[in-house]
């Protein structure tokens, strides 16, 4: 018992320093994959089916981040085109 009260803060800081350094769009799929498995995790577990939920979660929270992620990025652009559509009209 002594040996897992030692090991899980240490593992705790070891995976998130594993995740520092991560691009946005890492952080987006990471952070939307990690959401979705837990929402389909509780929602299995209601349903009875705790495995498939947290699968499915997973997954559609995976995709979920990295669509937002795109988006993010589809906006910024526009942005930065807009901005230097501006600086050459003045």
């Amino acid at each position: 018992m002594r040996r897992i009260l030692i090991c899980l803060p240490l593992a705790g800081v070891l995976i998130l320093a594993g995740c520092s350094d991560m691009s946005q769009e890492q952080q987006r799929t990471l952070s939307g994959g990690a959401i979705g498995a837990a929402a389909g995790t509780a929602i299995g577990a209601i349903a009875g089916h705790t495995v498939w939920g947290l699968a499915l979660g997973a997954a559609a929270g995976t995709a979920g981040g990295f669509l937002y992620n795109q988006y993010k990025q589809s906006e910024q652009n526009a942005y930065q085109r807009g901005y230097k559509a501006g600086q050459q009209a003045s």
